[in-house]
């Protein structure tokens, strides 16, 4: 259970969001809290988005993968995602070694090739889990500025 200040805080960056995506975050989260019995869940309020990191240290470096709000989604990241098999090809980017994977749906979180690569992710790194202390979470950073937390009206005509 976190402090109640530092709850309150999460939910002050969460109210930002739309209530759908601010609850499609809380969900995700809870729902990747639960494959991290031992860890460090770090948050970092950015510019960009909110993220919620999970790993083995205090370090953004030992992140395993992590997710991010954005106006109008919920994208989930794999910190060494080039590594994994990713035998359906749902993993997106070219970057040197994150790969995404937005939420969009959210029930994508549940399907079996997005369980199997977060399975995989995490047993990269499943020595470092099992010496961790049990799952707590960090506020890592606050940023003073913030891009827009929820669709603009040229944004919801996208969706």
């Amino acid at each position: 259970m976190l402090p109640v200040s530092q709850s309150a805080e999460i939910e002050s960056f969460l109210d930002k969001y739309s209530p759908e995506i601010a609850a499609q975050l809380r969900e995700a989260r809870s729902h990747l809290a639960g494959h991290f019995p031992h860890g460090f869940e770090l948050v970092y309020d950015n510019y960009n988005a909110l993220v919620f990191a999970f790993g083995s240290s205090e370090r953004s470096s030992g992140a395993v993968l992590s997710l991010a709000a954005y106006p109008g989604w919920v994208t989930l990241f794999f910190a060494d995602g080039r590594a994994l098999e990713d035998p359906e090809h749902l993993l997106e980017g070219a970057g040197v070694a994150i790969r995404s994977l937005r939420l969009k749906p959210l029930a994508r979180l549940y399907e079996p090739g997005v369980q199997a690569l977060i399975a995989a992710a995490k047993a990269r790194a499943l020595d470092a889990l099992d010496m961790a202390p049990p799952l707590s979470t960090l506020v890592k950073s606050i940023s003073a500025r913030h891009r827009a937390r929820r669709p603009t009206a040229d944004e919801r005509g996208q969706r």
